[in-house]
């Protein structure tokens, strides 16, 4: 069965008072449920598209597998949406422990004590190089890219957009109604193409939560540029792992809240 990414459908629209009946798109949403060895280990919400990247690129990053070469087979049944997932290797029993387990820790580099997923200081990077520099127009650039390249959001307003770049343009770009997804699904395309991250930028659409900056640092890119508002947990962990952040990205405006060194403010 094959899915659309957005669905068309009749709703009564007001405008200034006045009723209409109109056609709209709204963004096709479905379940996703993963099975490891023939275990159910997740069940997650997805726009239909590239759904193998992304659950390659989740099981990466949330530490179910350390690499995408102990996958033996991969098969996504469409009608049934599920994901069957072959191991090399039996599924250790004590991840899902892992998964829902907070602890206070000042793992994963962090000097300040913060709770996080026992799963996340397992496969979250530290980004000590400094292989990426964007001026500030480099970064509006790129914001413009993705948003100019977003046409499900234009015509549903109901994804989150996000891109893998070099300063010179977009690379990849991926669509998801799951900020998280969209992520993903660009993880799992560089794992399962052998895409280098080293010179890579992530480009964002939403807002740039404590989540979002894990996400980035479990994938492993220096820089996340965004076009909205970070929050300051997400800022602590970003400095912590010295991840640069670039936020409000918009009106030939924007903000740097972490490590700025890597933005070139010599430059336009």
């Amino acid at each position: 069965m094959a899915y659309s990414k957005q669905t068309n459908r009749t709703i009564v629209r007001f405008v200034n008072g006045k009723e209409h009946v109109v056609e709209d798109m709204v963004a096709t949403e479905i379940p996703i449920t993963v099975k490891i060895n023939g275990e159910e280990v997740v069940t997650m919400i997805s726009s239909p598209d590239h759904i193998e990247d992304m659950v390659v690129g989740y099981l990466v990053s949330e530490g179910f597998i350390v690499s995408v070469d102990k996958i033996m087979h991969l098969r996504y049944e469409a009608a049934s949406g599920f994901v069957h997932v072959t191991l090399k290797q039996a599924l250790n029993p004590f991840h899902h422990q892992l998964q829902t387990k907070r602890y206070l820790t000042s793992c994963c580099g962090m000097s300040r004590q913060s709770f996080i997923f026992a799963a996340d200081a397992k496969t979250t990077k530290t980004m000590k190089t400094r292989n990426v520099f964007l001026s500030p127009t480099e970064c509006m650039t790129l914001m413009n890219e993705l948003q100019a390249g977003a046409t499900t959001f234009k015509e549903t307003g109901g994804v989150h957009n996000a891109a893998l770049a070099t300063p010179s343009g977009i690379v990849l770009m991926r669509t998801d109604i799951g900020r998280h997804n969209a992520l993903d699904k660009l993880y799992g395309y560089c794992l399962r193409h052998q895409l280098s991250l080293e010179d890579k930028v992530i480009i964002f659409s939403g807002r740039l939560s404590s989540e979002i900056v894990l996400k980035v640092a479990k994938i492993g890119c220096e820089v996340i540029l965004s076009k909205s508002a970070p929050t300051n947990r997400a800022l602590e962990i970003a400095e912590e792992l010295e991840i640069t952040t670039v936020g409000f990205i918009r009106h030939q405006s924007m903000n740097v809240y972490t490590v700025p060194e890597r933005i070139n403010r010599s430059s336009g």
